[in-house]
């Protein structure tokens, strides 16, 4: 045992181990929020779309000779805000993360074939590097760990109302289709952000599952935003932690504590969850003695 600490000890020395850390940490502040996101607007299918327009912009990059991870960031970018005008309905869009994820697959894997280009390496990008994040990815997953929090606690209300009813948000004057193409780029965004950390088919781990668990346990907007990032930290450092310790892959790491911590909260009981949630406004009432 001591042994194993003075090992973990020295890996948390060094300088790769250090910025893989630190990415995971800003990480949990924005990507769990995207997380609310994807599950207020009832996008699941849009995580997968974005990893086929990642392994477009991917394959562009490996092409041109340019940053394949800054072309896969433009990529998803540009997909999100493409997209947005098809987002009429809920129901249309997922329909249209259904059409950009079959196109962007066949024009990924026509570059590719017709190029020359090596495919092992595009696709191997999609398994994630943790070890190589580099100063660039820190700076993505800042930016995100700013602006996602920001844009939230700045347009909470709006926020609020298009993730509950996007007729209801409409009728009370919240600029609709501008909030939703602006919370599709930061999906977007995350998405191609969280590539090098677990792999973009491993995303979840930061962003889904997290907010999840925190749509169990909160109440409102504020709340559940607060428990998303809550449990991204608390994930992503266990997670990260345990990898280290055992020698394993980051990525299924963190995915299966993280899946672990949502099934422990979705096997409390509801009625202990409420009661415990009613604790602090019993305990805020005056006393009638």
């Amino acid at each position: 045992m001591t042994l194993a600490a003075a090992d973990l000890g020295t890996l948390l020395q060094l300088a790769p181990v250090q910025r893989a850390g630190f990415a995971l940490l800003l990480a949990a502040v924005g990507l769990p929020v995207i997380g609310v996101v994807i599950v207020g607007l009832d996008i699941m299918p849009v995580r997968f779309a974005m990893m086929h327009v990642a392994l477009l912009g991917i394959a562009v990059g490996l092409l041109t000779g340019l940053d394949p991870m800054l072309c896969a960031l433009v990529a998803c970018a540009l997909a999100g805000a493409g997209v947005a005008p098809l987002a009429r309905t809920p129901d249309g869009l997922s329909g249209a993360m259904g059409l950009l994820m079959s196109l962007a697959i066949a024009a990924a894997l026509l570059l590719l074939a017709v190029s020359g280009v090596n495919a092992s390496g595009a696709f191997a990008l999609l398994w994630g590097s943790i070890l190589s994040v580099g100063g660039a990815d820190l700076v993505v997953l800042g930016v995100l760990a700013v602006v996602v929090p920001g844009l939230f606690w700045w347009r909470r209300r709006e926020v609020a109302l298009l993730l509950y009813d996007r007729e209801l948000a409409q009728c009370s004057g919240v600029p609709v289709r501008a909030l939703t193409t602006v919370l599709l780029v930061l999906v977007a965004v995350a998405v191609a952000g969280a590539i090098k950390l677990t792999g973009a088919l491993l995303v979840d781990a930061l962003t889904l599952l997290p907010a999840l668990a925190a749509r169990r346990l909160g109440t409102s907007l504020k709340s559940i935003t607060g428990w998303a990032v809550g449990i991204g930290v608390f994930v992503n450092l266990t997670g990260f932690l345990i990898a280290l310790r055992l020698d394993w892959p980051p990525g299924p790491v963190l995915v299966l504590t993280a899946g672990a911590l949502v099934l422990a909260v979705h096997l409390v009981p509801e009625r202990r969850i409420s009661s415990w949630r009613r604790e602090p406004a019993s305990a805020a009432l005056p006393s009638s003695h």
